[in-house]
């Protein structure tokens, strides 16, 4: 049974001028059509977490999630709306993505799993360019039985990923960035250039 998707699109995308950078083209194709594409046959249902008037997002389908605490606190706000919308449907754990990373790897899901911690959780890496393995804490495996620890974790003060997952033992799921990184984002126009030239081999 395949766990629910949530893509994280709750950024405010200052770096891009603002606005939803999901909604912004690479090779003809919206960023978020393209995350979609690549997600939905590793989760269901899918989910768009986004702050905002969610009628914007109409097109695509899916329910909205806004983030559940005030003043943009960060992806992990993403990551607990998610939650408490899977534990809605009976979920165990949810799989979240980047909206604006739209070459992850087709075995994203499959491959968490895999790498989960003693407490369900799982990061996705890949190596930089010095060959250190890096975390992408936006791509993960997270399940509902530590929302209540995450939200007052977040409630506290928390905003960075790694200090919560750390301290559950999360597991790392590594992928080659082979010929390309999976995990690169688009956070500025000439980011969207570079997203051109790996879509083509994507």
């Amino acid at each position: 049974m395949m766990p629910p998707g949530v893509i994280l699109a709750g950024g405010r995308a200052t770096r891009m001028g603002g606005g939803d950078k999901g909604l912004r083209a690479v090779a003809g194709q919206r960023l978020l059509d393209r995350v979609i594409a690549r997600l939905a046959p590793q989760c269901a249902p899918l989910a768009i977490n986004a702050n905002g008037d969610p009628s914007r997002l109409e097109a695509f389908g899916l329910p909205v999630l806004p983030d559940g605490l005030p003043d943009h606190p960060g992806p992990l706000a993403g990551v607990l709306a998610g939650l408490d919308w899977a534990a809605g449907l009976g979920a165990g754990a949810i799989v979240t993505v980047a909206a604006d990373t739209p070459f992850f790897p087709h075995d994203l899901a499959a491959r968490l799993a895999a790498a989960a911690g003693p407490a369900g959780l799982a990061l996705a890496a890949s190596p930089d360019e010095t060959g250190r393995l890096q975390r992408h804490p936006t791509f993960g495996l997270w399940p509902v039985a530590l929302r209540a620890d995450l939200r007052a974790a977040l409630e506290g003060g928390l905003r960075k990923i790694v200090l919560w997952t750390d301290a559950h033992g999360a597991g790392t799921a590594a992928f080659e960035a082979r010929p390309f990184d999976p995990f690169f984002n688009v956070n500025t126009p000439e980011d969207i250039l570079e997203a051109e030239r790996i879509a083509g081999l994507a």
